[in-house]
């Protein structure tokens, strides 16, 4: 049986379909991620720090969702039978329920917008499904240790306290990206230290919630899922090996020295000498400076000196 999900990221959408066969691990047919920047705004009008969802925005998501049906057709999947999720953008968006539904009038797909606490849960399950989480696999082997998981998102970031039995605490804040871009970027090339030094006063304010979480329930690891950390993955592996990593491994090891050799690249460097990096794709070049922030700013605030990625999130945890 052919199943199929699509992820409505605030920068950038992602189509998953896969084929279940019982007694066996599902296998993958297709697996894509295009740009679509919803939450970015028209000269300055507009965009998820106006909450609203723009023309032009409108325009990048059905060109690519409408390559995503040809896709679905394809493979004789009905659109209508696809899981598709709104997150950050358009669950804030005013102008949500227009955008819907002309993406089911042009597309026959149907979205469901989902919570920050329903985003968090299915990020979970995907990071619970890579085995990331399993005791055996740790670097401290530590009866179910208890992790920080960490998705970042354009236009929020969840945080999961949990172990691989089960979840401590969860919550969406809204701090993603394209948010963090447009609030201490601006038009910049390169972030400033003073507006890492803003940045992190910032996320100390906001995330007030997580620092008392941390301190009921200790995590002993940080656990980075998709996006950015992908990233850093892809590029680690170009460096050690000059090699993407396997495509069949969905948990990796990041050493800590490997991310703060990153960290001083990427925020040191213009844009064009980013995109030079080996690993580097151009969907993350620009966000990826302010991901990195905010992952220096939580490794050190909580104490964290071990980083491990999962590659599974939200689409993965749909499908289980």
């Amino acid at each position: 049986m052919k199943q199929a999900v699509i992820d409505l990221g605030t920068n950038t959408f992602h189509l998953l379909i896969v084929e279940k066969i019982p007694s066996q691990p599902a296998k993958t047919l297709f697996r894509d991620s295009r740009p679509a920047r919803i939450g970015r705004s028209t000269n300055g009008s507009g965009g998820i720090g106006h909450r609203i969802i723009t023309s032009d925005a409108v325009d990048r998501a059905l060109t690519v969702l409408r390559y995503y049906r040809t896709v679905l057709d394809e493979h004789q999947i009905n659109p209508e039978s696809v899981a598709v999720y709104g997150t950050s953008a358009i669950r804030v968006a005013q102008n949500q329920q227009a955008f819907v539904d002309t993406i089911r009038q042009e597309t026959g797909l149907v979205v469901r917008v989902i919570s920050g606490d329903e985003e968090a849960a299915l990020i979970y399950a995907g990071v619970r499904a890579s085995g990331v989480l399993d005791p055996a696999s740790a670097i401290d082997v530590i009866q179910a240790p208890t992790a920080l998981v960490m998705d970042i998102g354009g236009g929020s970031v969840e945080f999961i306290l949990a172990n691989n039995d089960r979840v401590f605490w969860k919550q969406s804040f809204e701090i993603g990206g394209q948010r963090l871009m447009e609030r201490f970027m601006g038009e910049a090339d390169v972030i400033s230290q003073p507006a890492i030094a803003r940045l992190h006063s910032y996320l100390q304010e906001q995330l007030l919630p997580l620092t008392n979480a941390v301190h009921q329930y200790p995590p002993t690891v940080l656990v980075g899922s998709s996006g950015t950390f992908d990233t850093l993955v892809d590029m680690h592996f170009h460096e050690e090996t000059g090699q993407w990593p396997p495509a069949d491994q969905a948990a990796f090891d990041l050493p800590l020295s490997a991310f703060y050799h990153y960290y001083e690249l990427l925020t040191t460097r213009n844009r064009t000498a980013r995109m030079a990096l080996p690993g580097m794709i151009e969907l993350r070049v620009d966000m990826i400076v302010v991901a990195v922030c905010l992952i220096d700013f939580v490794l050190k605030s909580y104490g964290l000196t071990t980083l491990r990625v999962s590659t599974y999130a939200l689409k993965e945890g749909a499908l289980v």
